[in-house]
């Protein structure tokens, strides 16, 4: 038999019965679990958080982009072509996911009462919808697969439409900025929306064969590559597999590169994040080292008896040691629940929303990541065990005979 585990036992069923035990013991569990809970929901809306903005970026700007290397800084590229060293060996790089090529030209947008300046991002038949379709809020996709002439559908933002006063199926005309300027009539087909407004203020989609008439370019010369990594987390390495196939004239840019401030600011929240929980688990420890003080001092009789009778000072911490773990287990369990729990609710039924404007989404996002989860709760368990080691050193210095008195 554990000698130490059974008094602990005893010991805990004796304390439900009595009201201030009772109450310091509640404490303690609840601070494990109101910790352990706040954990998981921060952590879960971070990664949602951030895993939703990178997503919306992504639909609109690859991970990686290849253009030739040039000095001017306009929208529009210089022209590339579509054979190259990369374009037919990126599917031999174990890192890449995909790569399409796409065109920018600026232009502005021409209604009979409103006009707007926008970037005409032309694509083809590699584009990756998929990764795009989620921003769609109406209307469908442009048809792109005539192979006569090129495709005068186009897909426009929700913060343009708004601008200009268009809906599905309106013509707009499009005066792309070259000398002549040239005018194109357009047909809006689908409208979308991903919450960034430097994307959503000037961006529309449509047939990248147009860009290439328009710039006197032939169908085999696109304005730049876009490269999308398996994951996001090493595109540093994929970075540097891409290099070397790169040619002498090709510029290699990250989307990190692109929107450094978006992705600082997503890196504050992160460092915002670590000293939050830091807080979280010190008033936690702090909290059970106070209630494991209490239950000794309660028990300083009992800890003069059993030296007494020859238990080491190590087997009597080990009780209360005991006792302190149950109650973080109990505490774990019910956090668990808690925020879990809240997690699926929000995931499922969005109650809590947001201000798109402010936070480029509707409703706070939820993203469980168990192995995080997992990560939390031994850290919680570990760390609060072994902070409740402190405590217990003062049984050393009780003498049994004073110990005993103490009842009296």
């Amino acid at each position: 038999m554990n000698f130490p585990r059974f008094i602990a036992a005893r010991l805990r069923r004796r304390t439900e019965q009595r009201l201030f035990s009772s109450t310091v013991t509640r404490i303690g569990v609840a601070s494990i679990a109101i910790g352990l809970a706040v954990m998981i929901l921060a952590f879960a809306v971070l990664l949602g958080f951030k895993g939703t903005i990178q997503e919306k970026l992504f639909s609109l700007s690859a991970h990686l982009k290849v253009t030739r290397y040039t000095l001017n800084q306009s929208y529009e590229e210089t022209a590339l072509p579509k054979k190259s060293k990369l374009s037919e060996s990126y599917q031999t790089l174990p890192l890449v996911r995909h790569l399409q090529m796409v065109a920018h030209k600026a232009g502005i947008l021409k209604t009979p009462e409103n006009l707007q300046g926008v970037v005409f991002k032309g694509v083809g038949n590699d584009f990756d919808w998929n990764v795009f379709r989620q921003n769609m809020v109406e209307g469908k996709l442009p048809d792109f697969k005539s192979d006569t002439t090129d495709s005068k559908e186009v897909i426009i933002s929700r913060n343009i439409a708004n601008q200009l006063q268009l809906n599905i199926g309106d013509g707009v005309v499009i005066y792309f900025i070259q000398n002549p300027p040239r005018p194109r009539k357009l047909k809006v087909t689908g409208i979308y929306e991903t919450g960034l407004e430097e994307l959503d203020k000037q961006l529309i989609l449509g047939d990248l064969r147009l860009v290439q008439k328009l710039n006197g370019w032939g169908p085999d010369t696109v304005g730049s590559y876009e490269i999308f990594v398996k994951d996001f987390n090493r595109i540093k390495e994929a970075e540097v597999q891409i290099v070397k196939v790169l040619e002498p004239e090709q510029d290699l840019r990250t989307v990190i590169d692109e929107y450094l401030p978006l992705f600082d600011w997503l890196s504050l929240l992160d460092r915002n994040l670590s000293v939050f929980l830091t807080l979280i688990l010190f008033v936690a420890s702090f909290n059970m080292v106070s209630v494991l003080l209490v239950l000794i001092m309660e028990r300083i009789p009992m800890i003069g008896l059993l030296k007494a009778l020859g238990s080491s000072n190590w087997q009597i911490r080990k009780i209360f040691l005991w006792q302190g773990i149950a109650m973080i287990l109990k505490g774990l369990l019910i956090g668990n629940v808690i925020g879990i729990g809240l997690c699926l609710i929000q995931q499922k039924y969005r109650l809590f929303p947001l201000d798109p404007e402010n936070y480029y989404m509707s409703y706070v996002p939820i993203e469980v990541n168990w192995a995080i989860v997992l990560i939390l709760n031994m850290v919680i368990l570990l760390l609060v065990t072994l902070v409740l080691i402190l405590p217990t050193f003062i049984i050393a210095r009780m003498r049994p005979v004073n110990a005993i008195r103490f009842s009296k």
